[in-house]
């Protein structure tokens, strides 16, 4: 039984790492959807099926540890690379952009083979989520300042629940929703604060970061218990459908990430360098997607 175990863990442990970290990336990139950062690595159905275990207070050893990996990956970077990814989406939105293009695509094999045989209902799905996608897509289009409104406990937290339910569905972009809210920047900037505090030793500093931090934290946990367990229900009773939805939003996740402010001229040097970061990324989601995917059946469990 312990090396059954090991070994499950052995297949999807690199693939926790890496969703949970791209996850974290993704939700601090506006028009970028952390949920579909889970889907390209294929660490998706398996996460699903943990938090609505684990949110209804069925706790076993495997999907605890899975959360834990996520969670842990996901917030170390979130930590670690907010100011660093605030400031290349100001200054350098095409790197960006041109990256996750290329990861978003390395994961539409996986959800491919999932489908396996495709089903009518299938390609239905993935026409809606492909349209429900571009739509928000070109809602996303227009210019969206950073700038902040006043925040308090209750529009902190809804921006949390709005962060849960970009981790939780493809194609929602949590750090659109924070800017549409007025939140990006108190947000980004208590976490900045934690860093700061805890660097200089600065109990208050951090104990006022918490303050916008907690109900933040709070909305998270509201969020994803209601919609993950909405999405594993999705899975179980009409997975054909659903992973049509999903395929369709990870292919319409990329219409809204066109790279270069001026589409009608970009440098020679500046769009090969764009297809070579789409490339990268396509590799890199599509090699860690491998891991473990022989012994894992299409709910994401064992």
């Amino acid at each position: 039984m312990a090396d059954s175990q090991e070994t499950s863990a052995a297949s999807w442990a690199p693939r926790a790492v890496a969703g949970g970290v791209l996850m974290g990336l993704a939700n601090l990139v506006p028009g970028i959807s952390g949920g579909t950062m889970l889907l390209a690595v294929g660490i998706y159905p398996r996460f699903i099926e943990a938090m609505a275990d684990t949110t209804r207070l069925r706790l076993r050893l495997q999907p605890l540890l899975l959360l834990a990996v996520v969670a842990g990956s996901g917030g170390l970077a979130i930590l670690l690379l907010a100011g660093v990814l605030r400031d290349l989406v100001v200054h350098h939105r095409w790197i960006m952009y041109s990256a996750f293009i290329g990861l978003t695509l390395g994961g539409v094999p996986l959800v491919w083979r999932l489908a396996q045989p495709a089903a009518r209902a299938f390609w239905g799905g993935a026409a809606g989520g492909f349209a429900a996608m571009a739509g928000l897509a070109l809602l996303q289009s227009g210019p969206t300042a950073v700038g902040a409104v006043a925040s308090g406990p209750f529009l902190l937290a809804i921006a949390g629940a709005s962060g849960a339910a970009a981790m939780i569905l493809p194609g929602l972009s949590g750090a659109y929703l924070l800017l549409a809210l007025g939140q990006y920047e108190p947000i980004l900037g208590a976490i900045d604060q934690v860093l700061a505090g805890l660097s200089d030793l600065d109990a208050r500093a951090v104990m006022e970061a918490a303050g916008v931090l907690l109900p933040v934290l709070v909305g998270i946990a509201v969020g994803a218990t209601l919609i993950s367990n909405a999405v594993r229900f999705a899975l179980r009773r009409f997975r054909q459908a659903t992973l049509g939805v999903l395929m369709g939003l990870l292919l319409g996740a990329v219409v809204g990430l066109w790279p270069f402010e001026d589409p009608a001229s970009p440098a020679p040097l500046q769009a090969a360098s764009a297809l070579g970061l789409a490339g990268a990324g396509f590799v890199l989601t599509w090699t860690v997607s491998r891991f473990g995917t022989a012994r894992t059946d299409p709910s994401g469990r064992q």
